[in-house]
């Protein structure tokens, strides 16, 4: 953890192309002085820093990069030069080397005529071709060549340079010695031709053309992955309207306070996180909760920053701002997670520390082997090329973030927010599942659920009167009478002389008849006499009388009630092998019925934090993975011991919920999603491993040339380059299958989404 006196930074970091690139990165960073911790996003192109200010600046951060061989810019001005980074020339530059590359094979066929197919159909086709001095087409190809090469791979060879200076190597290194040394032979063969010399110039820009080709397709792919976190930005307006004295102004964003009144009309979006105070209408909030169906809202509820405003102008009090709202909690922790290193990737770490030197190694075998055993130079040389440039640290580097930077932003999308990888990893290893009762698997306050009323009166009547009397009333019981009443579509007139007494009750007078809501303790104190032709309440059970004019006319039962998908969620947690056990602090009566309700066998009742906090670890003990899921404050100390803690609800500071996982919707369906996203992420992740591990094995011995001795089969290094290009994409594009990832639907219910 960082101390106080820490801060925060994050970089764009310039010129990264592997798994080596990123941690060559994060090690000039780590012993830069006053750096606590680093971490470098090769996803992303960013490094995350935590620094002692006293000790370093972010100029000096800055200036730790650069050392690396690598660049870097200051925050403010990074966010166009990521953007310059995104939108490169990339795609020109591979078809004209491409396209070069084809003619220079093309030009270099009746260098070393073989008589074949080909060679009798291109004399046929171009004549001409054939009766140009070879001299010529070798000279053309040199000087066109090494044009096209550099204004193609300055990059790749500027950087396989600067490492190189700096005592590093990468991917680039591996490419620009592959093609330099392909490029060096031929010139030699120009410069001194013999029967026998081929030249490689088509190798030369066939495999850049091919590498650029595929680090457009990567940088392509890498944008569709991020796309969530552009997506949650894009959410937020860079203005707003602002009411001052009666008249309206559009303002931009950074300067509305808190307090001020913002006008949101139909159409657009919320700028900030606000308290309607005028106007009632729908909003979507889909994009910060996952929740599709459109909410109504109106006076004195909350409205979230980058919710949509449906169908009605609304005025509001703007209550937090900027980064501190929901919105801006929400893409913190997302790209906080997105650049959280997962344990699985601890294996690419490893295996990238070494993996270049090897493979430079392995090169230097291959050449010694088919040069002393008797082969041409030439032959050892294209099959030393064909080993530097298969080589692909890219895809092992990206095997694993990829997957977790898309699962990240879809769970993100969904209302499930992963606070890292490892987070998402402890999911997938869980046995048992604890869930709190009261505002986990309930609504977590009391809702009206039966109006009895004496004989010679009607439900609606009593309820619009309680309504009118307790809607000056902040107790629970009378959020529950004034939301039924809302929900039936009743109006009423507001009441007067309205009078609360703490513990017992409330009064009022309702169109001049004085009504009287309470429990029977301030009916008696009011000599009111409680009615007997109506039973008593069932246990869980909260009773309100109702007097009016000193007369019981009926009662009110309210109770905490079972989430509606609650049973659903419990049984797809059960249908995956889970152990499903109830934690709660309330009486065995009162937990028993919605145990049973919820399908829940294992209950466990009048339990305290410390309780609940001990169940788990004697769990643990036995040796389950067991995970938590509560409310995140009167749950922290279980969300924190367990191996997983999964907090409910959007809360009023994301960032310090304590738990492993946030549901942006307080609703059980989310519990059984988070952990089916996770495993379906970490056989994402377990995939792109396997695929790239197996491209290495494969890939490099059939450059080095084992199945030359047996088939006569070797491997051509433009062909080699395109097989390389081709292993990011192929485990970005596996990584990508995410995206459309949503939750198996149950056979009773409507899938969450």
């Amino acid at each position: 953890m960082a101390n106080s006196a820490t801060e925060s930074l994050t970089l764009p970091v310039l010129g990264m192309t592997c798994a080596a690139c990123q941690r060559h990165v994060e090690e000039a960073l780590r012993s830069a002085a006053g750096v606590e911790s680093a971490r470098v996003d090769l996803m992303a192109h960013r490094a995350s820093v935590v620094f002692d200010p006293e000790m370093a600046s972010p100029q000096a951060l800055v200036d730790a990069i650069r050392s690396a061989g690598y660049d870097a810019v200051l925050p403010r001005s990074g966010e166009d030069a990521a953007a310059r980074s995104e939108k490169t020339d990339l795609f020109p530059k591979a078809i004209a080397t491409v396209a070069g590359g084809l003619i220079a094979m093309l030009l270099a066929m009746p260098l070393n005529p073989q008589m074949g197919a080909m060679d009798r159909l291109l004399m046929h086709l171009v004549p001409v071709l054939y009766s140009v001095p070879q001299d010529l087409l070798r000279w053309f190809m040199l000087i066109s060549s090494g044009i096209l090469a550099v204004w193609a791979g300055r990059s790749m060879y500027s950087s396989a340079l600067r490492g190189l200076a700096h005592g590093t190597t990468n991917m680039n290194t591996l490419v620009s010695l592959g093609t330099s040394v392909a490029f060096a032979y031929s010139a030699y063969a120009t410069l001194k031709p013999a029967p026998g010399r081929q030249v490689y110039f088509d190798a030369v820009l066939l495999i850049l053309g091919f590498l650029l080709l595929g680090k457009e397709l990567e940088a392509r792919t890498k944008r569709r992955a991020l796309n969530a976190l552009d997506a949650l930005n894009r959410l937020r307006p860079s203005t707003a309207r602002r009411r001052e004295n009666g008249a309206e102004t559009i303002v931009p964003l950074d300067q509305v306070r808190i307090g001020d009144i913002v006008v949101v009309l139909p159409g657009e979006r919320f700028p900030v996180d606000a308290e309607i105070v005028e106007g009632r209408t729908t909003v979507d909030e889909s994009m910060l909760t996952g929740e599709s169906t459109p909410q109504p809202r109106e006076v004195g509820e909350r409205i979230l920053a980058g919710s949509l405003n449906y169908d009605g102008m609304v005025a509001c009090a703007a209550q937090t701002l900027g980064e501190s709202t929901v919105i801006g909690q929400i893409a913190h922790l997302v790209e906080q997670a997105q650049s959280s290193r997962a344990p699985m990737e601890r294996l690419a770490d490893r295996s990238s520390a070494v993996f270049v030197p090897v493979v430079l190694g392995l090169a230097a075998v291959t050449f010694a082997i088919w040069f002393y055993a008797g082969h041409s130079l030439q032959m050892a040389l294209a099959n030393t090329v064909a080993v530097l440039v298969i080589a692909c640290p890219c895809a092992m580097g990206l095997a694993v973030p990829a997957a977790l930077t898309v699962a990240v932003g879809r769970g993100a999308q969904l209302g499930v927010l992963f606070k890292g990888g490892e987070a998402l990893e402890r999911l997938t290893r869980l046995d048992a599942v604890l869930i709190d009762k009261t505002g986990t698997l309930t609504v977590g306050h009391p809702v009206l659920v039966g109006v009895r009323p004496d004989i010679g009166y009607v439900e609606n009547d009593l309820l619009r009167m309680a309504a009118a009397v307790e809607e000056r009333s902040n107790h629970p019981l009378a959020h529950a009478i004034v939301d039924s009443a809302r929900a039936r579509g009743l109006y009423w007139n507001p009441a007067e002389n309205v009078q609360v007494t703490s513990g017992r009750g409330v009064t009022g007078v309702v169109d001049g008849q004085q009504c009287t809501l309470g429990n029977e303790a301030m009916l008696r104190e009011n000599q009111i006499r409680l009615l007997d032709t109506i039973s008593p309440a069932k246990p869980g059970m909260t009773r309100l009388w109702m007097a009016i004019d000193s007369v019981a006319v009926g009662c009110f039962d309210a109770k905490d009630v079972l989430r509606e998908d609650a049973a659903e969620a419990v049984a797809k947690l059960r249908a995956t092998g889970l152990r499903v056990i109830m934690l709660t602090g309330d009486s065995s009566s009162a937990a028993a019925p919605i145990a049973d309700a919820a399908g829940i066998a294992e209950v466990e009742a009048e339990l305290d934090p410390a309780a609940k906090l001990d169940r788990i670890r004697t769990l643990q003990n036995e040796g389950f993975k067991v995970a938590m899921v509560g409310d995140g404050i009167n749950d922290a100390a279980a969300l924190a011991q367990s191996d997983a803690g999964i907090a409910m609800g959007t809360g009023a500071d994301l960032a310090q919920e304590a738990g492993d996982v946030l549901l942006m919707r307080a609703q059980p369906s989310a519990i059984p999603a988070s952990i089916e996203l996770a495993r379906a992420t970490v056989r994402v992740m377990q995939e792109n491993l396997v695929w790239a591990i197996l491209y290495n094995l494969i890939g490099i011995p059939l450059a080095m040339g084992v199945l030359y001795p047996d088939f006569h089969i070797l491997l051509s290094p433009w062909i080699a380059s395109a097989a390389m290009a081709m292993s990011s994409v192929s485990v970005l594009s596996n990584s990508l299958r995410l995206r459309r990832w949503a939750p198996t639907p149950s056979r009773h219910a409507v899938s969450v989404h």
